[in-house]
């Protein structure tokens, strides 16, 4: 307990204290985004969720050490590193998404595709549990259809499905907060301390961003953090068997995307009725 609590300390001030330099050396090369939602418009530092893995990183390779080291044991490192590799692949595509964005960007059919490859580190150690249990139905064995398509698709939903609720000073962090503090509770009650280790580490890193990220925010995430959490909740429950929990906690992001939905095909049905 006391390495777990170190851990989350020491996340949560790696971040705190590599964001004031960050956002300094953001706006002097001109990585700043306008706040739309403010009447000034101020320029705002991006690409925040930088500082965010950072912490993260920081906090779950002291709690590998110190268990390999001290405890040796080595029962959860496997897991645990393909977590972390799926996690950085994820980050690069967010980090690339926000610089090229700007520019050229990333088209929409090619991000589901990225983090179709980022989910690989997980896909390949057979990472989680293929049994589910399903209402009315029972358990159900998915077997090798589990780590070939549903963590990669997962993986991959979750992340880019993260990003649709988004915009104001504090949301994507905030949401991930109150995501991955109550799967870290669920984890706990299932006695799978080391997967609430992992989500508590980016709660606190969450934590400690939300304080120049509120309003008003002196900092913006970018798709380098919303990615990335997105993926940490997907993870999370793949490794403490909690798909169901982190499906209800999705909810609002499932509304989200029928509302968008339902609103891209009004408009496809406004501009076919316009052009005939």
């Amino acid at each position: 307990m006391k390495i777990a609590l170190f851990s989350l300390i020491l996340s949560f001030f790696i971040t705190f204290l590599i964001i004031p330099h960050w956002i300094k050396r953001a706006k002097k090369i001109g990585l700043v985004g306008v706040d739309v939602q403010k009447r000034d418009k101020p320029k705002i530092a991006e690409v925040g969720g930088i500082c965010v893995i950072c912490g993260f990183l920081g906090g779950i390779l002291f709690y590998i050490g110190a268990n390999t080291f001290y405890f040796h044991s080595f029962e959860n490192n496997l897991p645990t590193m393909a977590a972390l590799a799926t996690l950085l692949i994820i980050t690069i595509i967010g980090l690339v998404d926000d610089i090229l964005g700007w520019k050229i960007g990333l088209r929409q059919w090619q991000k589901p595709i990225l983090g179709l490859v980022a989910a690989l580190p997980m896909a390949v150690i057979n990472a989680g549990t293929s049994e589910m249990a399903f209402p009315l139905i029972g358990k159900v064995d998915f077997g090798i259809f589990y780590p070939l398509i549903i963590v990669p698709i997962a993986i991959t939903g979750a992340a880019n499905g993260f990003n649709m609720i988004a915009g104001y000073n504090g949301l994507e962090a905030g949401m991930g907060v109150i995501i991955l503090s109550f799967l870290s509770y669920v984890a706990i009650i299932l006695n799978k301390t080391w997967v609430a280790v992992l989500a508590l580490c980016m709660v606190v890193s969450l934590i400690a961003f939300l304080i120049y990220n509120k309003y008003p925010a002196k900092i913006f995430p970018g798709n380098t953090l919303t990615y990335s959490v997105g993926a940490t909740v997907a993870i999370i429950a793949i490794l403490g068997n909690m798909e169901r929990v982190a499906v209800i906690l999705f909810i609002p992001y499932f509304i989200e995307f029928f509302l968008k939905l339902r609103r891209w095909k009004f408009k496809f049905f406004i501009q076919k009725s316009i052009r005939s």
